[in-house]
Order: C-alpha cells, then sequence, then structure tokens
C-alpha cells in the first residue's frame, strides 16, 4: 500500500501548519495577557503611585484575597481562562477588606437573654426601630450632609427592598376604582418592575417608562439617584399634576457620588449594603416627611414581617458607629477607603475598554463634593457599558467570554447595553478588566478565521476537483491528521479520521 500526496494535499497542509502557527501566537498572547495583564498591573502600580502618601492603614492599596467559598461571583478552575466571573449582582465584598483592617471595633456580643422582645420602643411611631440604631443614622447623615434628618421620621425595614413595598402599601388608596401606576424613568432599576408586581396586588401596579407615561390620574414615580444601573444624577421626569416622589437614595454617599447638598425629600430610602458594604445584614432605613404615611410604613412592616431583627439593627448600629467615629477621628474613613477603591476600578476600566474597543461608558462631569472637599467625577457602584455594532446582545457576548452581567432588556432599555458591578473583591475584579481588554484579540482571531476560509475557498477552486472539499476543520491543529490522504491500493479511498 502505497500513500501519495498530491499538490493540493501539500496545499492543504501548509495552509493546516501556518493556521496553527497563527492561532497559537494569537492564543498565547491571549492568555499571559489575560492570567498575567502586565499592561494593567502597570496602570495599576501607576494610580497607587500616584496615590495620597498620607493615606491611612484602612486604605493601604496592597490586595488582600479572601478566598470564600460563599461567594458566588466567580467559579475558578486551574487555569485562568477557565474562570467564570459573575458581576450580574451588584454583591459588595470590596468592603471586605476595609472592615478586617479595623480589627474587633465593630465586633459586638449580643447575649442570649437580650433582644427577646418584639418590641424596640413601644411608645414611639416605629416601635420595632432600635433607639441605638436610630442615633447613629442621624449622626452619620450629619456628619456626611447627605440627607436632611429634621422633622423626619425613620422607619427601618429589612433592606430597603422591604421598605419600597412598605411605600407602595402606604401611599396607594385602598378603596381607588383602579391600581396606582408606578413608573422610573429607564433605565430603571432591574428590580422595580418584579417587586411591584409580584403580589399582584389590586393597590399598584408596574407601569413602565416614566418618559413615556401619560396616564390620566394619579400615580408614583420612583426617582434613583444616583441612579441603578448608569450612575447618573436623576430628577422627576414626569411633568403632570397628581404624582408622589419616591427617592431611592442608596448610592447617593461620596464614594460614588459628589455630595452637592443635603438631600431634602418627603421619602428618601437608604441602605446599610451600599453605604458599609453590610448586604448580608438586611437593613435599611427610610426617612418620611408625612407621619400619617410613615405610620402605614410601619403597619405594613408589621403584617409583613412583625417587625425588623433586632439583632441585625444593633449590628448595624456598631458598623455606623465606627465609621463615623474613625471619619470624626481621621483615622482611616470608610469613605476615603472606598473612594480610592471605586477611583482606581474606574481608571482600570477605563483603560481596558479603550484597550478592547467594542466598548463605550457613560462620560460623566465633576462635581463638587462638600463632604470632601473636592471636585470629582461620579464613581458608580454599577458600570452601565455598551456593546458597539456590530454587537447585538452585550449580555450573550460577553457570557461567552465567561463574563456574566446583567442585559439591558432588565432595565427597559436595549440588549446593546449591560450593567456590571463595580464592588466585587479585588481578585475578581482584576481578573474581569483584564479580561476586557483582551477580548480583542478573540475578535482577531475570528477575522483570521475569515481570511483562511477565503483561502480555502481558492484553494477548492484550484485544487484537485476529484475529492472533497476542504473545509475548516482541515486547517485546525488538531484535526491536521484529517487530511484528505490519496490511498493506493487497486481503488481511491478518502479516510476521515
Amino acid at each position: 500500500m502505497y500513500i501519495v500526496f498530491s499538490l493540493r494535499n501539500l496545499l492543504v497542509l501548509s495552509l493546516a501548519l501556518n493556521v496553527s502557527l497563527i492561532w497559537r501566537v494569537l492564543y498565547e498572547k491571549e492568555d499571559s495577557e489575560a492570567i498575567n495583564g502586565p499592561s494593567l498591573d502597570n496602570k495599576r502600580e501607576a494610580f497607587r503611585t500616584d496615590s495620597m502618601a498620607s493615606e491611612a492603614q484602612a486604605t493601604q492599596r496592597t490586595h488582600l484575597y479572601i478566598p470564600s467559598s460563599s461567594s458566588s461571583s466567580s467559579t475558578v478552575d486551574s487555569n485562568g481562562r477557565d474562570r467564570v466571573i459573575n458581576l450580574d449582582h451588584g454583591d459588595p465584598t470590596m468592603y471586605e477588606r476595609y472592615w478586617q483592617q479595623t480589627g474587633d471595633k465593630s465586633t459586638i456580643l449580643i447575649p442570649g437573654w437580650q433582644s427577646m422582645s418584639y418590641f424596640s420602643d413601644a411608645g414611639s411611631l416605629c416601635w420595632f426601630l432600635e433607639p441605638e440604631f436610630a442615633r447613629e443614622i442621624i449622626r452619620l447623615h450629619k456628619i456626611v450632609g447627605n440627607a436632611v434628618t429634621e422633622d423626619r421620621h425613620i422607619v427601618v425595614g429589612t433592606g430597603s427592598t422591604q421598605l419600597y413595598q412598605a411605600v407602595l402599601y402606604a401611599l396607594s388608596p385602598p378603596d381607588a376604582a383602579e391600581p396606582l401606576s408606578v413608573v422610573s424613568a429607564a433605565p430603571y432599576y432591574s428590580s422595580y418592575p418584579s417587586i411591584t408586581d409580584c403580589l399582584k396586588s389590586g393597590l399598584y401596579k408596574w407601569a413602565g417608562d416614566a418618559q413615556s407615561f401619560n396616564k390620566e390620574g394619579p400615580y408614583i414615580e420612583l426617582v434613583t439617584s444616583p441612579n441603578n444601573p448608569d450612575g447618573h444624577v436623576r430628577q422627576s421626569v414626569v411633568n403632570k399634576s397628581g404624582g408622589i416622589l419616591v427617592h431611592d437614595l442608596a448610592y447617593y454617599w461620596p464614594q460614588y457620588s459628589p455630595i452637592a447638598a443635603a438631600a431634602d425629600h418627603d421619602i428618601m430610602l437608604f441602605t446599610v449594603s451600599k453605604s458599609t458594604g453590610h448586604a448580608g445584614m438586611r437593613i435599611g432605613w427610610a426617612l418620611v416627611k408625612d407621619e400619617e404615611v410613615a405610620k402605614k410604613m410601619v403597619k405594613y412592616v408589621e403584617l409583613n414581617t412583625i417587625g425588623v431583627s433586632k439583632d441585625s439593627q444593633l449590628r448595624a448600629a456598631k458598623v455606623l458607629q465606627v465609621a463615623t467615629d474613625l471619619l470624626q477621628a481621621k483615622k482611616g474613613s470608610l469613605f476615603d477607603f472606598a473612594a480610592n477603591v471605586m477611583e482606581e476600578r474606574w481608571k482600570l476600566l477605563r483603560a481596558a475598554v479603550r484597550q478592547s474597543g467594542l466598548f463605550t461608558l457613560p462620560e460623566f462631569s465633576p462635581g463638587l463634593c462638600r463632604f470632601l472637599n473636592s471636585s470629582f467625577a461620579p464613581r458608580p457602584a454599577f458600570a452601565w457599558l455598551k456593546c458597539e455594532e456590530p454587537i447585538e446582545d452585550c449580555e450573550a457576548f460577553l457570557r461567552s467570554n465567561k463574563i456574566l452581567t446583567r442585559g439591558g432588556k432588565h432595565f427597559g432599555v436595549g440588549p446593546q447595553y449591560v450593567r456590571i458591578s463595580m464592588l466585587d473583591r479585588d481578585e475578581i475584579y482584576d481578573v474581569f478588566v483584564q479580561r476586557l481588554s483582551t477580548i480583542h484579540l478573540r475578535q482577531s482571531m475570528q477575522a483570521v478565521g475569515d481570511v483562511i476560509q477565503v483561502g480555502i475557498t481558492a484553494l477548492n477552486l484550484v485544487g484537485d476537483t476529484g475529492g472533497e472539499k476542504i473545509s475548516m476543520d482541515d486547517c485546525q491543529e488538531t484535526k491536521v491528521v484529517e487530511m484528505e490522504l490519496t490511498i493506493v491500493s487497486g481503488s481511491h479511498l478518502h479516510d476521515r479520521k
């Protein structure tokens, strides 16, 4: 038996070997940059070199990598390329490093006999609100200057989600002919529609984008400022009477946005998850001007959960106390730490986006922050990333690169947008920006594939027409052995292994 290579076979072999070489060069370059990230490491080092020399120990830029089996932000393989980065939800684990550096200052001991009663202060409007927690809320707001607390009622809830539901209950007339419309300007917080309609209440219903709302009658407009997901400062957009405004100010803290003035609205919602990073406490609070509205909100929480965990409130009170004490003592402020982390992360992200060339980010104008006494552009807790053409579905495209995000359709806009959390641990965020910066290499590999296909077409036109057509599989490194062989054994056979 003899094996005879035709000219066509040799051309295929040459093309396959060259393709393998090109693919290997691109792949190894991508692999090196994705894992080691030399260019981004240099940018990070340059940023840290330029940072304030007087930064306190609590705001050091040294990484502390914290392995955690409870985190769902990444699935790690022995190979860095196989790590799935999950930035879909805003889990604020970047704050772990700060609170570890404060040591035992925020540690509390709750005896087994403490906090056994339903009641915290039976004589107050919000009878399940721990007085110690209420005091620390007022103290922190006054020092930061981000909200008016005078002549306000404080209502505590199990996170701001429960408070949002309590607000809808409190503002909806019980005897209305039809449900009250609830709107927010797109892109709006992705959970607003589902939370509003989850109980299919006859009191209220989700009515969509506030910018296109034109229905007559009363309504509730949700104003999230800074906005989740795009980070912009928001105002009411519905230009008609009969509306009630609810301001979600979860991100109106100086690590995310300049504090231009103390917010002074009828209903303002806050949460510890984005202010101090303690999402697991499930504690939020509302500052409410109208006493009757506050009473109805308290009634909803009573009906829903018969109050709010005292243990969580006491721990939250201690965390706010420590944050405020260190701020006043100028010894490693939480807000200085978080502001520096967010500033660094946004610089790295913008550098990665420029390097990739496939995406765009919102631009923000600098503003004066009265708290930090400096002017800076907002550095939101989420990045509102847009994929440029020809990419149509940004969420699916990033998923194909093992980056999980939340697509624009969840926020009332098109699929070319995604929301990306900026609040994960350092090690997760580093892998994310390194990978994002190298996605253009993957695109280059696809372009090489297109060129190869053209070459294959030419070979099929000029080659031996008596055999099978060459395919892309013939040119892949692992498929070289599958090339067409002409075997002389009394007849011609095509062996495809």
